[in-house]
């Protein structure tokens, strides 16, 4: 992925890292679903590829989005966890996933939680960037 700055517009500049099929839904996993490891990332319903996800785990680390470090339970797997950088992108995800509920045929279930998100306005974003920070900095 390249994040090649082509100008100084922060809505290109944020496509050019975020602008993919693969990374919000990688940033999606880990806010909403607690994912943390790397075969759980594979195991989501999109399906992506273990290469795309390596590929795409690596530039999140590299620009600061999430963090890898060892898991103390097993030396092979790795726990990857958002930074502030990564937690301040959760308003972009409450808001597309608000957008998708209304515009497009989502799934029953999922569309409530996104509702309820959006409804909750700013004390409910404020209410699960706390949270998000508490699981994923504290550590």
């Amino acid at each position: 992925m390249s994040t090649r700055d082509r100008s100084g517009c922060p809505i290109s500049l944020s496509l050019e890292l975020l602008g993919d099929r693969w990374t919000l839904l990688i940033i999606r996993d880990l806010v909403f679903a607690g994912k943390k490891h790397f075969r759980e990332f594979l195991q989501s319903d999109e399906g992506i590829s273990s290469r795309t996800l390596a590929e795409r785990l690596q530039t999140l680390q590299d620009e600061g989005i999430l963090t890898r470090s060892q898991d103390p339970s097993h030396s092979l797997k790795a726990i990857y966890r958002l930074t502030e950088a990564g937690i301040d992108l959760l308003p972009v995800l409450a808001t597309l996933g608000a957008w998708g509920s209304k515009y497009r045929k989502a799934d029953d279930e999922l569309a409530r939680v996104a509702d309820k998100l959006a409804a909750g306005g700013e004390p409910a974003i404020k209410r699960m960037k706390d949270k998000l920070r508490a699981e994923h900095l504290a550590c």
